[in-house]
Formats: structure tokens, sequence, C-alpha cells
């Protein structure tokens, strides 16, 4: 990306309270009352969204292709999940972040999450296209 765009550490953020329609138990990732990864990994994307909030030029959105996480420690209902992106490399179109989610007492996940810049319309068009093809 160049001009007016995104930039080396901006950052975003995101957070909840654990709920029992959090747990792993309650999405089918696992039998265990505690946050699930999915909404882990949901977190960390949304911090990254929210980074680029107001960052990217009219008509440009971007799409999350590439999630490395590590969900290192378990979160109990009740607690809340702050997680954290941070723009750490931009190749072209490709935007990097380093994504961290702590709970009251510890880090319970941290990786990298990879966002394309993508052209709305353009998008649109090829997902109403593959719509009508699919059937």
């Amino acid at each position: 990306m160049s001009g007016d765009g995104p930039a080396i550490g901006l950052t975003g953020r995101a957070a909840l309270t654990v709920e029992d329609r959090h747990t792993a138990a309650a999405v089918g990732s696992g039998g265990v009352a505690a946050l699930a990864t999915p909404v882990l990994v949901t977190l960390m994307e949304a911090a990254a969204v929210d980074a680029l909030a107001g960052a990217l030029p009219e008509g440009r959105q971007s799409v999350g292709v590439k999630l490395d996480v590590d969900h290192r420690a378990a979160t109990p209902v009740g607690l809340r999940v702050e997680a954290e992106a941070t723009l750490v490399a931009i190749a072209g179109r490709t935007l990097t972040f380093r994504v961290v989610a702590r709970d009251a007492v510890e880090i319970v996940g941290e990786g990298t999450h990879v966002r394309a810049v993508i052209d709305a319309a353009r998008f649109d068009e090829r997902l109403a296209a593959k719509a009508a093809a699919g059937g």
C-alpha cells in the first residue's frame, strides 16, 4: 500500500466477557466450559479490523486470509478477554498483524493474522458471479 492508508504500528482492540455461549462446549470445539479457540480467533480478527477502521482508502476493505495463533491458556466464564492487533508489516495489499489476547490473569493467545486489502465492488461482483455459478 502507498499514500493514504494504514501504517506500521497501527493498533486496534476488541474485547468480550466470556459467557456460556463462548465456550468450547457451546460452539462444538470441545467439551470444556472455557473460552473456545474459534471465539478467541474471532476476537483477534476483530481487533485487526478495528485497527483498520478509517485507515483504508474509499472503496477498499480488508479480508482475513491467514491466522497462526497459539491458544495458550484457558479462560473461564465470567472473565474478560481483550485482544490487541498491531500492524507489523505491509507488502503490497497484504497486511500482517501481531495479535495478543489477555484475560485478567495472563496472556491466553498470541500469533499473527494476515489480511488482504480488496476493492469492495470488485469483490462483491466476483462473489455474486460465484453464487450464480454454484446454483
